[in-house]
C-alpha cells in the first residue's frame, strides 16, 4: 500500500490528492473535478459523479495548427465547465494520469495554478469501488478571463531543443526502451506511426515515464524512489535546466510534472513537439542504436 501522499516527501505535495479526497469533496463548489483520458469512450461509460470531461484533443488542442488552443479557446473551454480563477482544477484519467498531467500542464500554460492531479487516476477509483455515474452535469457559465499563453516557462520547441544539445544540457526522453533504441515509432502495443526515423536526440537519457508510478496502483512513488531513479542513477539535479519529451508530449509532461512539483526542479520544460516533429525534421541529429548510426545536422 502507497504511503499517504503528505509521507512521501515531495516538494509540493499539495498538488496531489487522494481518492479519498476527492470523494470527500464531490460536492463543493469551489472544486471542479475533471476527467481526461485517452479512450475518449471512458468518459460516456461512467466517471466520478460531477465530473466534466476534457478531450485532448477537442478541448485542449488547436481544430487546424499543431498548436494548442489559445487564450479566447482556454476562456471558452474554462467557462463552459463552469470554472473561475478560483477555482480548484482536480485532475484525474486513464493510463495512470498520462492525460491528466497534460491537462495540468495545459493549465499553467494560462497561469492557473489551482488545479491538482488525483493520485491514482481513474483505475484506482474504480478498483477501489467508489461512485460512478454516467449523467454529463452542467454548471452555469462563467466569464473566465485569462492571460496569454505563456511559452516560455514550461515549454520547449525545436530551436531551444537545438540551443540544449550544443550547451550539452540535459535532455530526458521518457519513451520505452524500444521507441528510444529506434527499434519503434510508437509505444509498444500500438501501430507504429508519426515519424519517418527512428532513435533518440543525440545524448538524451532514456527514463521512461512509467518509473515514477507504482504498477499496483498507478500513485507517484515516493520520494526517496525518485531521487534514486532521476538524481542517482540518471545524476540529474534539481537545479539542471531539463527538457523532457516523448512522442507528441503527454508521456513527457506526467515526467514534467513529477520533476517539477515531486522533486523540486526549478527550470523544467516539456517539448511537445517532441519526436513526431524531431524524427521528420531535415538536418537534425539523431542517434538510432538500432542500425547503429548517428546522424549529425548539417552545416
Amino acid at each position: 500500500m502507497s504511503k499517504r501522499i503528505e509521507e512521501r516527501g515531495y516538494i509540493t505535495p499539495e498538488v496531489l490528492v487522494s481518492t479519498g479526497w476527492v470523494q470527500e469533496h464531490l460536492n463543493d463548489p469551489e472544486i471542479r473535478i475533471a476527467e481526461s483520458n485517452e479512450d475518449p469512450l471512458l468518459y460516456s461509460s461512467n466517471h466520478i459523479p460531477g465530473a466534466v470531461e476534457i478531450d485532448w484533443t477537442r478541448d485542449l488542442n488547436d481544430p487546424v495548427r499543431r498548436d494548442y488552443l489559445n487564450r479566447e479557446g482556454f476562456e471558452g473551454l474554462m467557462r463552459r465547465i463552469g470554472a473561475t480563477r478560483e477555482t480548484t482544477i482536480v485532475l484525474y484519467g486513464d493510463k495512470n494520469n498520462w492525460w491528466a498531467t497534460y491537462a495540468f500542464w495545459v493549465l499553467q500554460l494560462f497561469g492557473h495554478t489551482r488545479a491538482k492531479i488525483m493520485d491514482g487516476g481513474r483505475l484506482k477509483w474504480v478498483k477501489e469501488y467508489r461512485p460512478v455515474s454516467r449523467e454529463v452535469p452542467r454548471y452555469p457559465a462563467t466569464q473566465y478571463q485569462a492571460p496569454e499563453r505563456d511559452n516560455t516557462s514550461f515549454r520547449a520547441f525545436r530551436d531551444q531543443v537545438l540551443q540544449h544539445l550544443q550547451k550539452k544540457q540535459p535532455l530526458v526522453d521518457v519513451r520505452s526502451p524500444e521507441e528510444y533504441r529506434g527499434e519503434r515509432l510508437h509505444m509498444p502495443e500500438y501501430p507504429n506511426e508519426g515519424a519517418l526515423r527512428g532513435g533518440h536526440i543525440p545524448g538524451a537519457l532514456n527514463i521512461p515515464w512509467g518509473c515514477a508510478v507504482n504498477t499496483e496502483d498507478g500513485t507517484f512513488k515516493d520520494s526517496v524512489e525518485l531521487r534514486k531513479i532521476y538524481l542517482d542513477e540518471n545524476k540529474l539535479h534539481p537545479g539542471d535546466n531539463v527538457i523532457a519529451y516523448c512522442r507528441i508530449g503527454e508521456r513527457s509532461s506526467h515526467t514534467w510534472f513529477v520533476l517539477r512539483y515531486l522533486l523540486g526542479f526549478t527550470n523544467v520544460r516539456n517539448y511537445d513537439g517532441s519526436w513526431t516533429e524531431w524524427g521528420n525534421m531535415v538536418q537534425v541529429p539523431i542517434e538510432n542504436p538500432s542500425v547503429g548510426t548517428r546522424h549529425e545536422a548539417a552545416a
